[in-house]
């Protein structure tokens, strides 16, 4: 069914999925806690600030035990800048791109983000953006409604948006239906924030698209958290950058380098 980098759907399948989107805020077997009910045949369900209501599904950390994205080795022997001890030990030796989202404290809505790769055995900070992060600010053990963004580390596999592929290198999927989906859930004023999209692993499925709303761990864990264009103001735990920014990242990030994002508040990533 794909091809490449990029995913394409059957005739068949668009047409079931256009049929999908003409029924977008009708109610399913399935509610989650924040009426996700009301949604749940969208194609999209990203953590979005709106002012009428939770629509999205917004992410955890993983609990202790449960299975990770992805297969790790042993800790990366050289820690990245601004990481304490217990969260560089989550990152592995395989890692050589990291992204760095912090916040100066547990409430702020807005923060920095940085990149960063190996160059000649040390870390290097390629940019760092402007962004914002959840209404709420950050929390470990959040729950999904609060308007927290998860604090944690986690993989990025896949990526897609309305817009075409700009040329990254993960794999991408095209939706034309995103606008349509953005508009239905959170007002016109959000019509393009789905252009690009790089989704965080957490209780997704790595290697589907971005807009698949399998969770592994549950509904009640949330899901949905993406990197996507930035409306000026928090989110319901999304992670929003410039435009410019995030094709930059879409551009340089490399699935050959297993990259991680390292998510929260200057206090607890220093741990």
């Amino acid at each position: 069914m794909f091809s490449g980098g990029t995913r394409a759907g059957t005739s068949l399948t668009i047409a079931v999925l256009a049929l999908t989107l003409s029924s977008c805020g009708t109610p399913t077997d399935s509610d989650d806690d924040d009426g996700a009910s009301a949604h749940s045949a969208m194609v999209a369900a990203p953590a979005q600030q709106n002012d009428l209501g939770d629509f999205a599904a917004p992410a955890q950390m993983t609990p202790p035990g449960a299975a990770t994205a992805e297969t790790t080795g042993p800790a990366h022997s050289v820690q990245v800048p601004g990481l304490g001890p217990e969260t560089a030990a989550q990152i592995p030796a395989e890692t050589s791109q990291v992204l760095v989202a912090s916040g100066s404290d547990a409430n702020s809505d807005s923060g920095q983000l940085s990149f960063y790769s190996i160059d000649d055995g040390q870390w290097k900070k390629r940019k760092t953006f402007d962004m914002h992060n959840g209404k709420k600010g950050w929390l470990a053990d959040r729950r999904e409604g609060d308007k927290t963004s998860p604090v944690g580390v986690f993989t990025l596999s896949d990526a897609g948006g309305y817009k075409q592929d700009p040329g990254t290198a993960l794999p991408y999927t095209q939706d034309d239906r995103l606008p349509s989906s953005a508009t239905v859930a959170y007002g016109p004023e959000y019509e393009r924030v789905f252009d690009y999209i790089i989704a965080i692993d957490y209780n997704r499925v790595p290697g589907t698209p971005p807009t698949d709303r399998t969770r592994p761990l549950g509904w009640d864990k949330g899901g949905g958290i993406w990197l996507h264009l930035d409306h000026d103001s928090g989110t319901n735990g999304c992670v929003t950058l410039k435009e410019k920014d995030l094709k930059w990242i879409l551009g340089t990030i490399d699935p050959d380098a297993h990259p991680r994002i390292a998510m929260g508040p200057e206090s607890q990533l220093q741990k």
